[in-house]
């Protein structure tokens, strides 16, 4: 396999990172340093590269499970296990209060946080965003995946997700791999019954973003839901 001690000196991640610290340092090069080994005939780099084309981007693979982690050529159970050990020591650091808080005035800003994650994914994906007392996103996670036509998701997780997290209120976003952002009989559905699923709950459901191409539609603005935290 092609190791990181192969690779030429000055191209290594780990003395690159010694040198310049891990700020000047890729995701790739990164997760290079996770892997710490290619596979035969592909560098650890392409392989870290491959791993995150595989997922769509970083919160798709820090969420991935052991057994999806396995399907790409060159990820053994052993090296799944250690990534996925490390993704949770990640995802547990920013629960102790670490991760920046994104604030939102509009569902302009919401798109703004949320469009990277969605736009050019070939699946439906549903993203859950939690705001403070204050207004600001202090968490968000992929609850939800689906095919070419629908994504499955169920108010439960949700709101579960939210109770956990003692959020103030939520936003929910999926995208329409088709790349129009018309929402479907069905989104008006699940917004419906979101919005009366927070009501008993105490947790405002503030907007629900469907993300196409280049382009959004919030059913808040759409008069699907009455009161939000704007």
């Amino acid at each position: 396999m092609t190791a990181l001690a192969q690779i030429p000196k000055e191209e290594r991640p780990r003395e690159r990172l010694m040198q310049c610290g891990s700020n000047a340092l890729s995701l790739t090069e990164l997760l290079a340093i996770c892997l710490g080994s290619g596979r035969k005939g592909t560098s650890v780099l392409a392989l870290a590269e491959e791993l995150l084309g595989h997922f769509g981007g970083l919160s798709e693979l820090l969420g991935a499970s052991v057994e999806a982690l396995t399907e790409v050529k060159g990820i053994g159970i052993a090296k799944a296990i250690q990534l996925k050990a490390i993704f949770a020591l990640a995802k547990r650091s920013n629960r102790l209060g670490g991760a920046a808080k994104f604030p939102v005035y509009a569902p302009q800003d919401v798109y703004t946080f949320i469009a990277p994650h969605l736009e050019k994914q070939k699946r439906e994906l549903a993203f859950l965003m939690m705001r403070d007392v204050k207004g600001a996103i202090f968490h968000s996670e992929m609850i939800g995946m689906g095919t070419l036509s629908e994504v499955l998701i169920h108010p439960r997780e949700v709101f579960h997700e939210a109770l956990e997290r003692r959020a103030y209120s939520v936003i929910l976003a999926h995208n329409h791999p088709s790349g129009d952002p018309i929402p479907s009989k069905a989104d008006i559905e699940l917004t419906k019954l979101l919005v009366s699923g927070g009501k008993l709950l105490g947790i405002s459901f503030d907007d629900h973003l469907i993300i196409g191409c280049h382009s959004y539609t919030s059913m808040w603005e759409r008069g699907y839901i009455k009161k939000s935290r704007y």
